[in-house]
This record gives structure tokens, C-alpha cells and sequence, in this order.
């Protein structure tokens, strides 16, 4: 551990210290700390500091080299971090993101370690970002976040219309298949209408594979702004579930902003896994940095579910089956 923080601590220094130099690289960050009262657990209720509860903390370099005819040669490393404990997250020191690529008239190509697709559309529609007590991810699926040994490719953005396509290589001996990830998402922005389809194919074993769906979008009235989605998740050893997801968001005054959301996970086999989540926040801007904010969320579980409420990042605590769960937050997040 102390070779790793070593390592950091001397890349953190040499790339700062070239971001003063040269503006084709930045250090950036984001801070998130808040308070969480848990309820409904096995073990009980627990009351905690949390780390990264509407967003995980991070520490990230990133950069850029123009190598003519519009032709960039681009990077990001990016770690994962706990306040309340100085740790790093992800089991990595770049645990986040790792990757190099080119960009250009062409789109964008990346090599490495990269959110999925599927987690990026979600990200987008859901009107918690993924985080806070509301965090669509506590019932709904984007089977890994992340996918290592990736390729992925962006297309420009044509009158609204991109997409992206992901390829995770599995890298078993003997077998081109296993443990082999592909991922795509179709999206369409045009004023304010977002619409986004995207899948999730995963070989995990010679005798399962994965398949997530998910189609959903926004729709901003003025003075709210509408989210729905829908998502199918199964599997061939006995994982089949439809998820609804429906919320809105809205201004309050200059500096706040409040979203609320219910999803539904039902489950199409016999085994009662699905629950109910009901869900609202509050963030108040107090600069275009720096943000607190408070939430509240509900999962009221079918027979055998054991879903909880979580957040970005801090995890939750996992009730007996058929119990429900709740958390209550409040804290703060700071980029820079």
C-alpha cells in the first residue's frame, strides 16, 4: 500500500506540475461527504459518515495532444477515494478510469478500463444521476459499471443522433468467448427531448449469458423535467426481470433543485427477488462548484428481496428477505 500511495503521490506531482505548463493537461476532482442514518438492515440500524453519496469521490488527470488534421491523442487516469477513511477505491489506483485513445472528425476511440454504455445511458436518465438515496442502480441493473480490457467507440453527434459501442475483451485462455463483454447505446438530444436504447451482452460462464436492455429518455417541460425508463434483465440460469422506472425534477428558485422518482423491479420468475423504491432529494447550489444536498428513499421489498437503498457509492445495509430498507442523507459535494 505504501508503494502504491507512493506512486500516486509522485505521478499527482509530475502531472500537476506539467498542468501549469502546458494546457492540454488537467488535474481534477470531486469531494462528496455526507451523513446516512440506515434502517431495515440485518444487522440493524447504523447511523454513518458516508463517502461519495451523490457522486464518488475522485482524483483524475486528464489530457490531450494535438497531432494535426483535427487528430487528437487523448488520456484519463482517474482514482477512487474515501473520505471518511483516506482509502482508495476499486481495488486500484486508477480503479475509476484508465485510457488512452484517439479522437477526431471520425468520433472518438478509447482503449482501456471505461464506464459502459449502459451505465452512461442510465447515468443520463435517471433523475438522481445514479447517486443519493434515490440512485436507480439500488433496483435497477447495468450488469458491470465498468469493463476493463476495453475498446470503445464513439460516433459524432449528427442532428441529434450518436451512438457508442464497447467491446471487453475476456482474455481466457482457449476460449474467444468467455468472459467476453459487448455493450452499445443509441441516443438522440434534440432541444428537450433525450432519448437513449442500450444493451449489455456478458459471457459469464460457458453456460450463462447476460443480457440487459434498457430504453428510456427526458423530456424538459420548462418548469420540470420528466424521466422514465424501461429495462429488461435476464440471464440463462434463471435471472428475468422487467424494471419501470419513472420521475421528475425540477428548479427551486435560483440555486435549488428537487427530484423525485418510483421504481419498479418485478420479478418474472417464481422466486418473489423484486421490490418497490419511492424516493426524494433536495441539492442546493452553493456555487457552480460546491453543492449540498439531502435525500430520502424507500425500497419496500416482494417475499425474497433483499434490495436496499444505497447511494453513488457508500454501499447500504442489506435487510432480511422480504424486509424493507430505507436511508435519509444530508451532506455536501465539492468539485474542482
Amino acid at each position: 500500500m505504501k508503494h502504491t500511495l507512493a506512486a500516486a503521490a509522485v505521478l499527482a506531482s509530475f502531472l500537476a506540475g506539467n498542468a501549469s505548463a502546458q494546457s492540454s493537461v488537467t488535474v481534477y476532482g470531486l469531494l462528496d461527504a455526507g451523513l446516512t442514518s440506515e434502517h431495515g438492515g440485518a444487522d440493524g440500524s447504523v447511523t454513518k459518515l458516508a463517502t461519495g453519496v451523490q457522486s464518488g469521490s475522485r482524483i483524475g488527470f486528464k489530457g490531450t495532444e494535438d497531432l494535426g488534421n483535427n487528430l487528437k491523442a487523448n488520456f484519463l487516469l482517474e482514482n477512487g477515494l474515501d473520505l471518511d477513511t483516506g482509502a482508495y477505491r476499486q481495488g486500484a489506483l486508477f480503479g475509476r478510469k484508465a485510457y488512452v485513445g484517439l479522437s477526431g472528425d471520425f468520433g472518438t476511440v478509447n482503449l482501456g478500463l471505461q464506464h459502459n454504455p449502459l451505465f452512461t445511458a442510465l447515468d443520463n436518465i435517471d433523475p438522481f444521476e445514479t447517486g443519493l438515496t434515490g440512485a436507480s442502480l439500488n433496483l435497477m441493473s447495468v450488469a458491470s459499471l465498468r469493463t476493463k480490457n476495453s475498446i470503445m467507440y464513439e460516433t459524432p453527434k449528427v442532428k441529434g443522433l450518436s451512438a457508442s459501442i464497447m467491446y471487453g475483451l475476456g482474455e481466457k485462455p482457449d476460449s474467444a468467448t468467455l468472459g467476453r463483454t459487448i455493450d452499445f447505446s443509441i441516443d438522440y438530444a434534440n432541444g428537450p427531448l433525450v432519448l437513449t436504447l442500450a444493451h449489455d451482452n456478458r459471457k459469464d460462464s460457458e453456460l450463462n449469458t447476460a443480457k440487459v436492455t434498457l430504453l428510456g429518455g427526458t423530456y424538459d417541460f420548462g418548469p420540470a423535467k420528466l424521466h422514465a425508463a424501461y429495462e429488461t434483465d435476464k440471464d440463462d440460469i434463471g435471472t428475468d426481470f422487467r424494471d419501470y422506472m419513472l420521475g421528475v425534477s425540477a428548479p427551486v428558485g435560483a440555486a435549488g433543485s428537487v427530484m423525485a422518482s418510483y421504481i419498479r423491479k418485478d420479478d418474472r420468475t417464481n422466486a418473489r427477488r423484486g421490490g418497490r423504491q419511492l424516493a426524494i432529494g433536495y441539492t442546493y447550489a452553493l456555487s457552480k462548484r460546491t453543492n449540498l444536498y439531502t435525500s430520502y428513499g424507500r425500497i419496500s421489498n416482494d417475499g425474497a428481496g433483499t434490495n436496499f437503498v444505497g447511494d453513488a457509492s457508500s454501499g447500504g445495509s442489506v435487510p432480511l428477505p422480504g424486509h424493507n430498507s430505507s436511508a435519509f442523507t444530508a451532506g455536501m459535494r465539492l468539485k474542482f
